[in-house]
């Protein structure tokens, strides 16, 4: 079955086949997006790598607990199509531009949602923690092969991570301005529409939070910084030390991975556009690393070169040739 028939059948089903249809801006994953009418269509084809069981799944848990997720409205798990609530395109990442005094608001509330959605059941998925020091590697198979020993990496962010507090909770492991929507007709913690959460597991509880406010993507301003985890302490009930402690290796582990995850997308898949991001991605990594309990990683990372010019320029040259 081609996929416009495959796509075409499954609109059918929906009384959808007649409905004008308009491609969405994608992610970085192989999913594609359309608008129908007043729904979105995900359409995630066999080979392609991807799999719409898990967000199904986690859609479900997010929206039993009062968090405002893309209701699924039909769903054909075989051929990979979901046919999803629209929630808007009000992406907290544009509507900042347009309203730049909302920051402070709209980053505390996201933090608001963000301890609801650490309340939800995480027993059944993924260990994350086990897989960060190999995932943090990426910086060295793919953003600068070779400059440094992966084993010597791993060993130093085991390391830093055993610093990490003992409990898991649901990590959405992307929660950043580009996959939150401002929805402000709603209350409360339902005012932040959640996106792209299907990848998530079982992890650190400072991750999501290190994801929101050290944002590769966009520069968050101190005052939306502090508010964002003001709120975060307040309903948590964690401490400061233990929470800049836990974002400050949370946050170096996830620079490192996504050092190496821009230049994959790049090298890989042809997407240069995430070279631009790199140098934000290396300033932040620098700033993780001045925290005390990071000492033996910063000297681990020493060897990993800076995103000169010479070499962002060689990885835009080498774009989609799959390799490093």
């Amino acid at each position: 079955m081609s996929d416009s028939d495959r796509i075409h059948g499954f609109l059918a089903r929906a009384g959808l086949a007649d409905t004008p249809r308009r491609p969405l801006a994608g992610d970085a994953s192989a999913r594609r997006y359309e608008r129908v009418g007043h729904y979105v269509l995900m359409d995630a084809p066999q080979g392609s790598g991807e799999d719409v069981r898990p967000f199904v799944k986690i859609a479900a848990r997010l929206e039993e607990a009062g968090l405002s997720v893309p209701k699924v409205h039909l769903a054909d798990e075989t051929n990979g199509l979901l046919l999803l609530e629209d929630l808007g395109d009000t992406l907290y990442s544009s509507h900042l531009v347009r309203h730049p005094g909302e920051e402070s608001l709209l980053y505390a509330t996201a933090a608001g949602a963000l301890a609801r959605l650490q309340n939800v059941p995480c027993g059944d998925l993924p260990d994350y923690v086990s897989a960060m020091a190999d995932l943090a590697c990426l910086s060295v198979d793919w953003y600068a092969p070779g400059a440094i020993p992966r084993k010597t990496l791993e060993a130093a962010m085991a390391a830093a991570l055993a610093d990490l507090p003992e409990g898991r909770v649901l990590v959405h492991r992307d929660f950043h301005a580009d996959n939150l929507i401002w929805m402000p007709d709603r209350d409360g913690a339902a005012r932040v529409g959640l996106l792209d959460f299907q990848d998530a597991m079982a992890g650190p509880p400072d991750y999501d939070l290190a994801s929101l406010v050290r944002d590769a993507r966009r520069v968050v301003s101190a005052s939306a910084e502090e508010a964002a985890i003001t709120r975060y302490r307040a309903i948590s009930g964690r401490g400061e030390a233990e929470v800049t402690r836990g974002m400050a290796i949370c946050s170096a582990q996830r620079n490192l991975r996504i050092l190496g995850v821009f230049a994959r997308l790049c090298l890989r898949d042809g997407k240069t556009r995430y070279v631009d991001f790199i140098p934000r991605t290396w300033a932040l990594l620098q700033e993780d690393l001045q925290h005390p309990s990071l000492s033996g990683l910063a000297e681990a990372v020493g060897e990993l070169p800076a995103p000169s010019k010479a070499r962002l320029d060689a990885l835009r040259a080498g774009a989609g040739r799959g390799s490093p």
